[in-house]
């Protein structure tokens, strides 16, 4: 299979599974498995990082004129709406920022390549969906400490099969926070992550681009773009309509048919 074919894939499927909550660590392990590789998804980190800026990319994108307004009213030092959701996007990346930096390394090496695990994880994002649609949100304001409450689940989907989107937009629907604004500030929320992390990859010369990469990087940019924006504006109409339970099946059955395979390999 050729590298812009291979490109291709991973950046559908990153566009699809960073708003989806199925896992996109998870599902770029599955899919670099399938395609024949024998090292993990992250081996090759520069396309890691491209497909996570691609999704960045759809995020801006879609809330482009609210992250505008964010931006102008803290630069101005308004006391407003738009600064406050700035400064508890900043409370929730603390615990996600925090182990990142810390345990991120540790992590990796204990959980890389390991199909079986990421099965289990699949399967316990899927028992969390499961729960979703049974709650009846009250409308609640989004205040500090569920913002907090919020990046604590963030930071547990740096567990591979552990859905970022999934777990953060559940924990605020069991907190009471309305449907719209908890899959918004889900997406908000890791925006900052995302760039701060490429940021600190490329000046870290963890990212490599040379003329053999140069085409599979772009068709890896724009495929998890394109399709970024898609899922994005298909998520948060889910989360609407409480539909997350679907995904929670799909979760767990991917989970076992991955256990199980991973055993009998």
């Amino acid at each position: 299979m050729s590298d812009i074919v291979k490109s291709l894939i991973l950046g559908i499927v990153q566009g699809l599974t960073e708003f989806l909550p199925i896992s996109s660590s998870g599902h770029l392990e599955l899919a670099n498995y399938l395609l024949g590789s024998s090292e993990a998804v992250d081996s090759d980190l520069t396309m890691v990082i491209i497909v996570h800026f691609g999704t960045a990319l759809s995020i801006i994108y879609i809330f482009f004129p609210r992250i505008i307004q964010m931006i102008t009213s803290v630069c101005t030092a308004k006391n407003n709406e738009h600064t406050s959701l700035s400064l508890k996007i900043i409370w929730s990346m603390i615990p996600a920022v925090i182990i990142g930096l810390v345990f991120e390394e540790q992590i990796d090496k204990i959980f890389s390549g390991s199909i079986t695990i990421i099965g289990v994880f699949l399967a316990i994002t899927g028992i969390v969906l499961m729960l979703t649609p049974k709650l009846s949100t009250s409308g609640k304001t989004l205040g500090y400490q569920q913002s907090f409450i919020i990046g604590l689940a963030q930071a547990f989907a740096i567990l591979p099969g552990i859905s970022r989107s999934g777990m953060t937009i559940a924990s605020a629907l069991f907190q009471g926070i309305d449907r719209k604004m908890a899959a918004d500030f889900s997406f908000l929320m890791v925006l900052p992550i995302i760039l701060g992390k490429v940021f600190l990859d490329i000046t870290t010369g963890e990212m490599s681009i040379t003329s053999e990469n140069l085409w599979p990087i772009i068709v890896a940019l724009v495929s998890s773009f394109i399709v970024g924006v898609w899922a994005c504006r298909w998520m948060i109409q889910l989360v609407q309509k409480s539909q997350l339970g679907y995904f929670g099946w799909y979760c767990i059955i991917l989970g076992v048919i991955t256990v199980l395979g991973s055993l009998y390999a």
